[in-house]
């Protein structure tokens, strides 16, 4: 009889025990997202080094994050595809786009201007094709304007690449072509996320720069994926 109250004692505490580290483990979700459209989302993603990733793995760009941040949150999406090369101004991507002729997507991103303000200085210009880009890249989001997602250029007068370059000169012109596509964007209406303040703690922070001493690190993708994932959410649901 002793050992059967003993038995029994203990096979209560390994319960309890064993509920009690479930809950630890378990925790629930305040809101949790809830997505009844189960169609595989499509991405086009359209810019220069800073889209295709330069230095860093495939898996590691900022759309390819932004994607698995989705799949995580109930979204089915596809990887995204890119049309995109390392030094691309808006003139190149222009006739990247016209020579790739690409067919309609569900989300259009879109980040360009580096190489604008680094060969040409060209504002003007800039803010011409630019406005050319929006207005193809609202095309190309079927026509939904809520489904474009701009990011503002980032700032890389923190690099190591521009140590003996004038980097105050970099900062204010990037600001100058930044104005110009948050103006524009604001004009169509689109999502415009300014992933700009980010790119400048890197002069502090070297993790958020790619060992090319010039671009960001999958680390800082991951940053603007987790900024960006939650505006692309609700256009998606």
């Amino acid at each position: 009889m002793y050992n059967m109250k003993w038995l029994f004692t203990l096979l209560v505490s390994i319960s309890l025990v064993a509920c009690t580290k479930k809950e630890a483990v378990v925790q629930p979700v305040s809101n949790p997202p809830i997505n009844t459209n189960t169609t595989t989302k499509t991405w086009l993603a359209l810019g220069d080094s800073y889209t295709i990733g330069q230095s860093v793995d495939a898996a590691e760009r900022f759309p390819t994050q932004t994607a698995n941040w989705l799949l995580t949150n109930g979204i089915s999406m596809a990887i995204p595809d890119y049309i995109a090369v390392t030094g691309w101004t808006t003139i190149n991507l222009q006739n990247g786009i016209q020579s790739t002729n690409p067919a309609q997507y569900d989300v259009v991103s879109l980040l360009i201007g580096v190489n604008d303000q680094y060969q040409t200085h060209d504002t003007t210009g800039y803010r011409l094709r630019f406005t050319q880009l929006l207005q193809k890249a609202i095309q190309l989001a079927k026509g939904k304007k809520e489904n474009v997602f701009v990011l503002s250029i980032p700032d890389y007068s923190v690099t190591p690449f521009a140590i003996y370059q004038d980097t105050a000169r970099i900062r204010m012109e990037i600001d100058w072509f930044n104005a110009i596509n948050k103006n524009v964007t604001a004009n169509f209406q689109c999502a415009y996320l300014d992933i700009t303040p980010s790119t400048r703690e890197g002069r502090y922070d070297r993790t958020l720069i790619a060992s090319d001493g010039l671009h960001p690190s999958a680390l800082e993708y991951r940053r603007w994926a987790n900024k960006l994932g939650p505006l692309v959410y609700p256009a998606l649901r």
